[in-house]
């Protein structure tokens, strides 16, 4: 149930009809962002100008709501950009005087030729503030007093018009998604900040569209995984799970998914597969009986529905299906005869384990043969141990060899199990020896690596440096891995608009975006590392193509830098400088 539900409120825009006489237009929804735990007291907010000031800044920069911005006023920007690719930029509004009304509205964008693109390809979205924390020792659970706790800059919020308040920093995001077929040039367009009671501030944009495609993220060959979690949102609007209520809510997080490249689907095969790490526990999405004859019965409906919303979203790669190793080594099931659920506690090479998993296989590979998923499902472990994997992977063999299977591995099992293990995560600074990695390649088989809470380096925490989140993309493309996983896309606190934080975890550890199909700074940034990494997979097959020794030899020197696992002081400038020299390779 839904015990805190952030508080709604209208924003409303005067104007004057014709006849003069005023009106009160509707312009957006949003919520109350949480109380600030640790405002700043130190900021000269009496030498600000007088009424809005407001500035272009770079993307790269959390700012804190209490904290006059202390910079230098910026009234323009230059960005480039791929036909099909997003770019994103950052402006930053501030003001000491008492409630200002702001709305910003970007203008259609015009080349010098008279070429066209429409305002509809930019969203101006204002950003608000969540509670954080810090990353102390990372993993391990923490009690909130014990820890640091301020405002993280993060939620995109679905409106272009915000009260900005006195003495108070507003960032301001904008996003825009350049057309495939958009012909190349420079353009130009304004952001306008039109302010009540005040005259309306332009601010100018130049957009270079460079001659070069960046395919749709359907096309994407980096390997992303950020594990689903239905059921937080089921929990947090307080509707029945797979009902047409909760199919409704579903359907536009995933779709953002899914147009980040997002290439597996993430099933719970029986109820719990992490214990209780999440706020939100995962049910199994096939329903287990057991017969009063003592045979088997599954439900596969729910698990059918899942799987097919999801490849008709655009996610078709993969299935992993979570567990036949459950933290704990618990199973769930419905007991005909004793007309209750059961739970069993089976760990891999009892008898008790063979028992209930099994007659499952038998009945699971037939079922996915029948859907045409057999060859794209794999049998999903998170972190277990060599001797539970070895039992485990016995069994899996000897019933439903093909499937495979995929492992968050931190003990280097990919060497035991060559041919099993057809998707490999290694942690973020793990190594996958070269042969190894080579065989695998050969194979068709996926290896990725992972951040958790035990990396302040990078990650995508709600304090966390936004620029980790692109330097995620370049790095998996410069230690050679197929893409990036992480364990949580949507496992929503009790609170996600306005507590990031959780009981076991730095904060923002267990999701990405927020409720009501709201972004966040961190997703949209990982999502540029993704879009570059494309860019240099694009460039590097083009330039093997015509036979560019040089500026191929050239990319991959640009690209090998990223090869690092300590964050370097400049990385926002490394970055910026990499985005640029990609862009001017982009033009041979």
């Amino acid at each position: 149930m839904r015990l805190l539900k952030p508080t709604l409120f209208l924003l409303f825009l005067t104007i004057f009809s014709s006849c003069q006489k005023q009106e009160k237009i509707l312009v957006s929804a949003t919520y109350e962002e949480p109380a600030d735990p640790s405002p700043d007291q130190n900021s000269d907010w009496d030498a600000t100008a007088e009424g809005l000031n407001a500035s272009f800044v770079s993307t790269g920069v959390r700012f804190v709501k209490s904290v006059k911005p202390n910079i230098q006023p910026k009234t323009s920007w230059k960005m480039e950009a791929w036909k099909g690719e997003r770019v994103s930029a950052q402006m930053v509004a501030w003001t000491k005087d008492s409630l200002v009304n702001v709305r910003a509205t970007v203008s259609d964008f015009e080349s010098e030729s008279g070429d066209i693109l429409g305002s509809g390809i930019a969203q101006a979205r204002f950003v608000k503030y969540v509670i954080t924390d810090e990353f102390a020792d990372g993993c391990g659970y923490r009690k909130p007093e014990d820890f640091a706790a301020s405002l993280a800059a993060d939620a995109l919020d679905t409106v272009s018009s915000y009260t900005v308040r006195s003495k108070e920093t507003r960032p301001l995001w904008l996003t825009f998604d350049v057309p495939s077929d958009a012909k190349p040039g420079l353009y130009k367009g304004t952001v306008a900040m039109e302010i009540e009671g005040q005259k309306k501030q332009n601010f100018e944009l130049a957009l270079k569209v460079l001659d070069k495609v960046l395919p749709p993220p359907s096309e994407w060959a980096f390997h992303l995984d950020l594990w689903q979690n239905p059921y937080a949102i089921a929990r947090y609007y307080n509707v029945e799970p797979w009902s047409p209520e909760h199919w409704e809510l579903v359907k536009p997080g995933m779709k953002r998914l899914a147009d980040a490249g997002q290439k597996v689907i993430t099933v719970s095969l029986n109820k719990r597969p992490w214990g209780g790490q999440t706020f939100d526990q995962f049910e199994g999405m096939i329903e287990w009986k057991k017969q009063k004859d003592g045979t088997w019965n599954y439900d596969f409906t729910h698990f059918d529905n899942w799987v097919q919303f999801m490849m008709d979203l655009g996610v078709k790669n993969q299935i992993n299906c979570y567990s036949m190793v459950p933290w704990g080594n618990e199973i769930y099931y419905f007991d005909e005869k004793e007309n209750k659920e059961i739970k069993v506690k089976a760990a891999p090479g009892s008898e008790e384990y063979e028992a209930l998993w099994v007659p499952f296989l038998k009945q699971f590979k037939t079922h996915l043969a029948e859907k045409g998923w057999y060859t794209i499902t794999r049998m999903a472990m998170d972190e277990r141990g060599p001797e539970e994997m070895k039992a485990m992977l016995g069994l899996l063999e000897a019933h439903a060899p093909e499937l495979g299977f995929s492992l968050a591995d931190n003990h280097k099992s990919y060497k035991l199990y060559p041919n099993q293990m057809k998707d490999l995560s290694v942690a973020f600074g793990a190594t996958v020896d070269a042969e190894d990695l080579d065989l695998r390649k050969e194979r068709g088989y996926i290896s990725t690596h992972y951040v958790c809470c035990a990396d302040k380096f990078p990650n995508v925490f709600t304090f966390s440096d936004p620029s980790e989140g692109v330097f995620i993309g370049w790095y998996s493309i410069a230690a050679e891995f197929d893409g990036f996983l992480h364990w949580s896309y949507n496992s929503w606190v009790e609170n996600p608009l306005q507590d990031s934080r959780f009981r076991a975890w730095p904060a923002g550890d267990t999701y990405l975006v927020y409720p009501d199909n709201r972004t966040s700074i961190r997703f949209e940034t990982l999502r540029e590392g993704i879009q570059d990494a494309e860019k240099i997979r694009v460039l590097r097959e083009d330039f093997t193509k015509r036979n560019l020794e040089g500026e191929l030899d050239k990319l991959n020197k640009i690209v090998e830098a990223f090869n690092i696992t300590e964050k370097p002081e400049n990385l926002e400038q490394m970055l910026n400088d990499a985005k640029k020299e990609l862009n001017e390779l982009a033009s041979k």
